[in-house]
C-alpha cells in the first residue's frame, strides 16, 4: 500500500478555518486528518504540498518514522509551528490508513485500552457579553449538556497588564460563574499569554478563592523566566504547551517543574506520532497531558483515539457543541460527548472511525477567516472573514 495522491479540503467558520487532509493510497483507500491552522490556511498548504511531494507521495502509510524525520530532521531548517502542522494532518492520515489496513481502530495500535471514556470539558461557550450574570446563564447551558468541566477567559482584550478595574471586572465572572455551577464543576482559566508575570501573579492570588482547575498560559509561552516568577509566586496548577511545536520547547517546562498540566496539540505537534513521545517523556515526570483542541471532528478522533490508550491523559478540550456545532456534519460519524458521562466513548470502527464528506465541506469554502485574541469582542468567535469570493475550489489534490 503506497500513497498516491493528497487531497486537501478548507472549511471556513467564522472565526477558525479547518483543514481537512485525505490520503488516497494505491488501493483505494482513504485516510483523513484534520488541523486548525491559526491564520495562515494558504501557508499550511503550499507547506503540505511541498513536503508532500518530497516525503508523503510513494511512501507507505505505516512509516510514520520516516515521514516525520524527513519533515523535522531532512529539512534542516527547524520544523516550527507550519511544517509541524501540516505533518500533523499528514500523520493522523497515515495513522487512519494503518488502522483501515489492519482493521482494527487505532487506540488498539498505540498501546490498547486504558480507559473506555475521554473526559471532556468545553470551550467557546461563552459567547456573550462580557457581564458576570450573563456568563453565569451561558455556564448552566454547559453543566446541562453533561460536561464535568469548562474553560473561561474573562479578560477581554486585555494585555500584558490588567488595572484595578479589570482584575475586579475578571474576578466577578469568574465567582458569578463558580456560583452558578458549583463546586463540583471544573473551571479552567484560560489566560491566553496575556499577561507579564507580576500581572499573572496577582490575576492567580485573586481568583484562589475559586479553586480553578488550572491557570492556562499565564505568560506568553516563549517567557520562560517569567513563567518561572509566577511557578514560584503560586501554588495553583499552571497549564501550557499548545503553542510549542518540538520536543525541545518542552526541556523547560518538564525539568523545571514548570507545568503541572502538558497541553500540546495533536494538530500542530506533528500528530498521534509526535504527542506519543510527548507523553511519554511527560509521564516521566508525573505530569498529565490535556491536549488543546480546537478542530472539527477529525482532530478530535485524533485526540479521543489518543486519550484512550495514553494512561497521563487527563482530559480533552471541547468547541464543537458550542461554537460551530455544524462541523460535525462534516463526517459521517462525528465524536459526540455522552451527557451521561461528560466524556466521549470508546471507538469501534477501524482507523479512526469516520469519513470526510466532501459535498458537506464544499457549503463552507474557505473564507480567509481570522481571529485576534486581542481584539474587543473576540469571545463572540466572530473573527474576520474575507468571503466565500476568496475561496479557491474547496478541494486541492497533489
Amino acid at each position: 500500500m503506497k500513497i498516491s495522491r493528497i487531497v486537501t479540503t478548507v472549511v471556513g467558520t467564522p472565526w477558525r478555518e479547518l483543514t481537512f487532509v485525505e490520503l488516497e493510497t494505491d488501493d483505494g483507500r482513504v485516510g483523513v486528518g484534520e488541523v486548525r491552522m491559526v491564520n495562515k490556511t494558504e501557508t499550511l498548504l503550499a507547506c503540505i504540498k511541498e513536503l508532500g511531494e518530497r516525503y508523503v507521495i510513494g511512501a507507505s502509510p505505516f512509516d510514520v518514522e520516516r515521514i516525520a524525520y524527513g519533515v523535522q530532521w531532512s529539512e534542516y531548517g527547524r520544523a516550527g509551528e507550519v511544517a509541524q502542522s501540516a505533518l500533523a494532518a499528514i500523520d493522523i492520515a497515515c495513522w487512519d490508513l494503518i488502522g483501515q489496513a489492519v482493521g482494527l481502530p487505532v487506540w488498539k495500535l498505540l498501546g490498547g485500552q486504558f480507559r473506555s471514556i475521554v473526559p471532556a470539558y468545553a470551550n467557546g461557550w461563552y459567547q456573550g457579553e462580557r457581564e458576570p450574570a450573563q456568563i453565569a446563564e451561558l455556564a448552566q447551558t454547559v453543566v446541562a449538556r453533561g460536561y464535568r468541566g469548562m474553560k473561561l477567559d474573562p479578560f477581554g482584550a486585555a494585555s500584558a497588564e490588567l488595572g484595578p478595574g479589570e482584575l475586579a471586572r475578571s474576578v466577578a465572572i469568574v465567582e458569578a460563574v463558580r456560583d452558578s455551577v458549583g463546586p463540583d464543576v471544573a473551571l479552567m482559566i484560560e489566560l491566553h499569554g496575556r499577561f507579564r508575570a507580576a500581572a499573572a501573579s496577582r490575576i492567580a492570588d485573586a481568583l484562589e478563592p475559586f479553586n480553578p482547575e488550572w491557570l492556562e498560559e499565564p505568560v506568553p509561552p516563549t517567557n520562560v523566566t517569567g513563567l518561572r516568577n509566577v511557578r514560584h509566586s503560586t501554588s495553583q496548577p499552571i497549564a501550557t504547551g499548545e503553542r510549542s511545536h518540538a520536543m525541545d520547547d518542552l526541556i523547560p517546562l518538564l525539568e523545571e517543574g514548570l507545568v503541572d498540566v502538558l497541553q500540546i496539540d495533536v494538530t500542530h505537534f506533528g500528530g498521534i506520532t509526535g504527542v506519543r513521545k510527548a507523553a511519554a517523556w511527560a509521564a516521566a515526570y508525573n505530569v498529565p497531558i490535556a491536549p488543546h483542541n480546537v478542530c472539527g471532528p477529525v482532530g478530535t478522533a485524533a485526540n479521543v483515539h489518543l486519550g484512550i490508550a495514553t494512561p497521563n491523559f487527563k482530559v480533552l478540550e471541547h468547541f464543537n457543541d458550542f461554537a460551530d456545532s455544524w462541523v460535525s456534519d462534516l463526517v459521517d460519524i462525528a465524536p459526540a460527548v455522552d451527557p451521561t458521562t461528560g466524556g466521549f466513548g470508546l471507538p469501534g470502527r477501524p482507523g479512526l472511525g469516520l469519513t470526510l464528506n466532501r459535498a458537506a465541506a464544499a457549503e463552507h469554502p474557505a473564507n480567509g477567516a481570522t481571529f485576534n485574541l486581542f481584539a474587543v469582542g473576540w469571545e463572540k468567535r466572530q473573527g474576520t472573514a474575507l468571503g466565500a469570493a476568496h475561496a479557491d475550489a474547496p478541494s486541492r489534490a497533489l
